[in-house]
């Protein structure tokens, strides 16, 4: 008999139905959260005509939520920690109800913005929440894994959702229709969540950094707003500048949790066995999905001149493998297969993907598509496993702030990839447009294609087929860059090899316990 008194690492508590139940409970909110990112893509022209908003407050009513979103991530993960996720997931759930119904009446610009402002706070309560509550609900690593999974797929699919359902209610119904459908389901977070979900916070957290509120605002949000500039309007000084600004923040900020005697991000988080790999490389596949997105988005509407709705119609097919490729990765791995071959596979197939968009034409519409879906699924089976990894290495009670820097991580990683491979892809654009074209053709391909408009006969047509060619040679060249990047994050991806074979041992260790105890 084994002696109980034995050190030996106790295996983890099995979810059952009411944890699978409450996990359902919490995709909810996440499908709308990252629904919102998009839902005001078809919306935008009638909210226009509507509340005839400047041309910058259109630009805010728009940009608003995501900059809002990104700037408070870390502010809200870590203050979660400190006074329960449950309870920051519902207050942030009422408030995301009540600004959705106050955006779907704004009677004014000024109005909408401010909607969509407490959308970004509330957004930014719920999407940390909902990862460190599965963190906390799902103990055993192969449970957390399908869960993590579950997680991933259901938020990369809301984004392409949220511009679909837009276009198809805008089209049957008022603008404001694309707020109201947060109601119900934030109507039922808030009456099943008190009921399923488990209220965890950290025991003892420590006074509450206030500076490090606007310290974290203020190195996030130059920055994010200097990369998103970047793609659509070039490498301006003043962006140039953000990012600057933002990057001497984020040394500040540093400095003040190293220091700090109760940091919002407490440095022994990056000292967990695979937590900073696992950021670094979810970063990178951000950087890889968002990156494809500014090519493919522009080439279905622009190069193959579809409708924005018949586009965003079109780009939902290639999300039926990526609905599975997060489970076969997370079955992968359940069946002994290193994390590391899986998430470098991962990589490989990103990268395969990358590949396919070089070989795109001007009329390659289902290239593009498999090409999608392929660069996708690797992606997400990246993703799943890189905060599947972070979150097992962080401890429970700081699961909050976890959560809240892969998020972050990816909100950067995003930013950075349409800022780098759309700046790639814009000079070789203007390089390939003919010198004799009109100024703002040399600019975008909505400006070639604006101009060509107002051209006579052939020389329009000939303006329009010129664009689309450099527009695509563009793709061609920021897909190349891309999978290079997702080559070199194959195999920086080896070392985590180490990691799993010592978790694959600690978690031996915890099933002979429990057999221990079983026959004490």
């Amino acid at each position: 008999m084994t002696n109980p008194t034995s050190t030996t690492p106790t295996a983890p508590t099995r979810a059952g139905r009411r944890e699978w139940t409450a996990l359902g409970v919490l995709m909810l909110p996440l499908l709308l959260v990252s629904m919102d990112v998009s839902v005001l893509y078809f919306a935008i022209p009638k909210i226009s005509a509507d509340l005839e908003p400047s041309g910058t407050q259109q630009l805010w009513i728009f940009d608003i939520y995501a900059f809002v979103l990104a700037g408070l991530l870390m502010t809200m993960g870590a203050l979660g920690d400190r006074i329960g996720r449950r309870k920051l997931l519902l207050i942030g759930a009422a408030a995301f109800g009540a600004a959705s119904l106050i955006a779907a009446y704004a009677n004014s610009a000024e109005t909408l913005i401010a909607a969509r402002a407490v959308l970004g706070i509330g957004g930014a309560t719920l999407m940390p929440s909902t990862m460190a509550l599965v963190r906390t609900m799902f103990t055993d690593p192969g449970q957390r894994a399908k869960a993590i999974g579950l997680w991933s797929g259901v938020m990369t699919g809301g984004i392409a959702l949220g511009s679909v359902l837009s276009g198809v209610l805008v089209q049957y119904f008022w603008w404001g229709s694309v707020f109201l459908v947060n109601l119900p389901a934030m109507a039922l977070l808030l009456v099943l969540g008190p009921i399923l979900l488990p209220e965890s916070k950290n025991p003892a957290p420590g006074r509450f950094d206030l500076l490090s509120v606007p310290l974290s605002m203020a190195a996030v949000l130059p920055v994010i707003y200097g990369l998103k500039k970047i793609p659509s309007e070039g490498v301006h000084p003043l962006y140039v500048a953000s990012i600057v600004v933002g990057l001497v923040f984020a040394a500040l900020f540093v400095h003040r949790q190293r220091t700090a005697a109760s940091p919002m991000i407490a440095p022994a988080l990056f000292r967990g066995r695979g937590f900073a790999p696992a950021v670094v490389l979810n970063l990178v596949s951000a950087f890889a999905m968002l990156g494809s997105a500014f090519f493919t988005t522009q080439y279905l509407q622009s190069v193959l001149g579809k409708s924005a709705l018949e586009a965003a119609l079109w780009s939902l097919l290639p999300s039926v493998p990526i609905g599975a490729a997060a489970p076969v990765a997370a079955v992968l791995v359940q069946k002994g297969v290193n994390r590391a071959y899986v998430v470098m596979a991962g990589f490989v197939i990103g990268a395969a993907g990358y590949g396919m968009l070089t070989l795109a034409g001007t009329e390659s519409l289902w290239l593009v598509l498999a090409a999608c879906g392929v660069l996708a699924s690797g992606i997400v089976m990246v993703m799943s496993q890189m905060n599947d990894l972070a979150l097992g290495a962080a401890p429970v009670e700081r699961a909050g702030a976890a959560s809240s820097l892969l998020e972050t991580g990816s909100e950067f990683g995003g930013a950075l990839g349409m800022a780098v491979l759309g700046s790639i892809g814009t000079a070789i654009y203007r390089h390939g447009i003919p010198s004799s074209a009109p100024g703002p053709a040399h600019e975008t391909l909505g400006g070639a294609l604006q101009v060509a408009g107002h051209l006579p006969g052939r020389t329009g047509e000939a303006l329009v087929t010129a664009a689309r060619a450099a527009f695509t040679d563009g793709m061609h060249g920021a897909a190349l860059a891309g999978a290079a990047v997702l080559l070199l994050a194959a195999v920086a991806a080896m070392p985590l090899r180490r990691i799993h074979v010592r978790q694959t041992e600690a978690a031996s260790q915890g099933k002979v316990a429990e057999a221990a105890k079983a026959t004490v």
